[in-house]
């Protein structure tokens, strides 16, 4: 008797996780191309997959403030929900405006705020393979926060340019520059300025204020539009057009090239 050999189907395990293994991905209000960007995902961060459109976008979940948006499948780096354990909590970054990593194969640029899982003092791993990262790295576990600290890694945001849904050096926009900074010295926060504006200690006057106090500002309807960081001499450290450092006092942000205000106060929040 003949017996027919039957085949053995492969099966295509859908994988629900993601790691970001470029230097920067946009993260977008609608799937196509076109639409504007609302985040992005830096070098080394997870996310969760949680829709899928036609093989071409998917909508994640960032795990680090749970922000939604549309990216591009081939942009990301699928792994498996184990992998996803492992990797998606990191306290290295990078401190280094730019910086080449590199492998046996490849050599690419990472940007400022970019995670390093596992980051031992020069190597590195992803699920991708090990990596060597020899520029500045802070590590947030190790971290002794001084006023000095927190107004060094503000500084080093200085002249980024102001871009909309931006993270990085290379554009950032207001709450992306304090999220930033205030995740790479180890301290949650949200991603728009009306949600971080949620956290942290009320200040009641500007005179109270502290390095590394977070200030908020409202547009004419009162809704928190702008946020930046308190620095020493009465001055803020903000992304408005560029990062920047403005005189701030009760009623808002002074900008001394334009001779007027350029933002109303709301309110003080203390963090630290």
């Amino acid at each position: 008797m003949h017996i027919k050999k039957v085949k053995k189907r492969k099966v295509k395990i859908q994988l629900d996780h993601s790691i970001c293994h470029l230097s920067v991905i946009p993260v977008r209000r609608q799937p196509e191309d076109q639409s504007e960007v609302v985040t992005q995902l830096l070098y080394g961060e997870t996310c969760q997959i949680i829709k899928r459109k036609n093989n071409s976008w998917v909508k994640i979940q960032l795990d680090y403030d749970s922000y939604e948006g549309w990216v591009d499948p081939k942009q990301l780096y699928f792994i498996t929900a184990e992998e996803h354990e492992k990797y998606s909590n990191t306290t290295a970054h990078c401190l280094e405006y730019s910086q080449a990593i590199i492998s046996d194969d490849i050599s690419q640029p990472i940007l400022m705020g970019s995670s390093l899982p596992h980051f031992d003092g020069m190597n590195y791993k992803l699920p991708s393979g090990k990596y060597i990262f020899s520029g500045q790295v802070l590590d947030s576990a190790d971290l002794l926060l001084t006023p000095e600290i927190i107004t060094k890694i503000s500084c080093k945001y200085l002249n980024a340019p102001y871009l909309w849904g931006g993270r990085s050096p290379f554009g950032i926009d207001c709450s992306g520059f304090t999220q930033i900074v205030f995740k790479m010295l180890g301290i949650y926060l949200p991603r728009d300025a009306y949600q971080q504006a949620e956290y942290g200690e009320t200040i009641d006057f500007v005179e109270a204020a502290s390095i590394g106090d977070l200030a908020y500002f409202v547009n004419k309807d009162g809704k928190v539009i702008h946020v930046g960081i308190v620095i020493p001499d009465n001055k803020i450290i903000h992304a408005s057009g560029r990062v920047r450092i403005d005189h701030l006092d009760h009623y808002g942000i002074y900008n001394l090239e334009a001779k007027k205000y350029s933002h109303i106060l709301r309110v003080i929040k203390r963090v630290i």
